[in-house]
């Protein structure tokens, strides 16, 4: 899940808020510090973050033209609960469901609908998130339905790839402005544009903690030095057209101003010694 950067870098106090939803501790807001975990919070988060990869590796099979973006979100809440989790989006800042679901032009933060069908030809970003024994695991997919066309094909391979392509710079004594280097190295060179309004985060005990993790360069935010123990939701936004974008009345969804197509991939990773571990990692499910 995306936030706006000023939640994470805020310039008042901690505070707590009463939306929260059954499951899940008060929301903190404007929670200040870097949390580095030790090995049995790495060992819950990873077990949180395979809770989601599962989830979503389970949607991308299951996707079809005629369901909603309802039927997903029934679904994901309720294989989160089967495997002892709670969904971490579900009345967190009282999002009102469990799972983000966009549809071609649609950026971020897409409410399930049951009016929502999903076609053949369109490209479907779910983004989700699981609560387990006190951490999150965060991650989100761009699904091809059916066949699809040349364009949006690529701008997905290309997201996806812009993923890894920051990933690869995860390491001890890298800094945030690596990544977000190589993800805007990769995107430029294909000519798609990066949202740069909405960026990664710290997750944790928290869904977002600090740091933020850009995808691009910028002097706007802390250059944070990556340290073993740090766990980050590394997740570029591409755009088929403009980086621009607007929010609908259900005051929610984000969408291009364009109406271009945009796509979208996270992991939660784990900075280690040596390099990196993808907590959210598909292929190990």
């Amino acid at each position: 899940m995306k936030i706006i950067t000023n939640l994470l870098f805020p310039k008042t106090k901690t505070q707590s808020t009463k939306k929260t939803t059954k499951g899940l501790p008060p929301l903190k807001q404007n929670v200040r510090g870097i949390h580095f975990k030790s090995a049995p919070e790495i060992q819950k988060m990873r077990e949180s973050s395979k809770i989601v990869a599962t989830v979503l590796k389970e949607i991308s099979e299951m996707v079809q033209p005629g369901m909603t973006t309802a039927d997903l979100d029934t679904y994901a809440e309720q294989r989160i609960r089967e495997m002892g989790a709670t969904p971490s989006f579900k009345g967190y800042y009282g999002f009102p469901a469990s799972i983000c679901a966009c549809i071609n032009h649609e950026v971020v933060h897409g409410i399930p609908n049951p009016k929502r069908v999903i076609r053949r030809g369109d490209i479907v970003k779910i983004d989700t998130g699981a609560y387990y024994q006190g951490f999150h695991g965060d991650s989100c997919i761009t699904i091809p339905v059916g066949k699809v066309s040349s364009q949006a094909a690529k701008l997905i391979k290309v997201a996806e790839e812009a993923l890894y392509k920051g990933i690869e710079q995860v390491k001890a004594g890298n800094y945030l402005l690596d990544i977000a280097g190589a993800i805007e190295d990769h995107v430029k060179a294909h000519k798609y544009s990066i949202v740069k309004e909405f960026t990664g985060h710290g997750v944790g005990k928290n869904l977002h903690e600090p740091p933020s993790v850009f995808n691009v360069r910028t002097n706007e935010l802390p250059n944070v030095k990556l340290k073993p123990g740090m766990t980050l939701a590394i997740e570029p936004i591409l755009n088929a057209g403009s980086r621009h974008t607007r929010t609908l009345r259900d005051r929610w969804t984000v969408v291009t101003t364009d109406n271009n197509l945009s796509a979208q991939f996270e992991h939660t990773v784990l900075v280690t010694k040596n390099g990196y571990e993808i907590l959210t990692d598909r292929t190990s499910v």
